[in-house]
């Protein structure tokens, strides 16, 4: 049964890190893409039409990156779960030497650096089409 249990948890962390990535590169290449769009706009001929369909991306864009850094937010309070009912398992079992526990904070400062990115990258979608117009 244990082993059923380890390889549950194993796949769930596989689960995780799909999603997490999923997470991180759609707000990425949705920021991306719509920094382009807006930059375009921009530069443009200043219109009401131009400034609302910019508004409508900037809302977009919020959105999409509070849905990625609260996604991410669980999915590193999931893989801390699952990697201490692993590393207790371990423990049970008289195998957690050849497991670090050095690795929750790795992992923690890995999510950390993902939320960065998605909000750097969303936040400069935001401001360089302003600045530009």
């Amino acid at each position: 049964m244990i082993e059923r249990v380890h390889e549950h948890i194993i796949s769930e962390l596989g689960s995780n890190t799909r999603t997490d990535t999923i997470f991180v590169l759609t707000a990425i290449i949705l920021n991306l893409i719509t920094l382009a769009v807006n930059s375009g706009i921009a530069s443009g001929e200043p219109s009401a039409t131009s400034t609302i369909v910019m508004f409508a991306f900037v809302a977009l864009i919020i959105v999409i990156n509070f849905v990625a850094e609260i996604g991410l937010i669980r999915g590193r309070l999931m893989r801390k779960k699952l990697l201490t009912g692993l590393l207790k398992m371990y423990k049970d079992e008289g195998v957690e030497g050849y497991y670090d526990q050095s690795l929750l904070s790795d992992y923690r400062t890995r999510y950390n650096l993902f939320m960065l990115t998605v909000l750097f990258t969303g936040l400069m979608a935001i401001v360089i089409p302003f600045v530009i117009r």
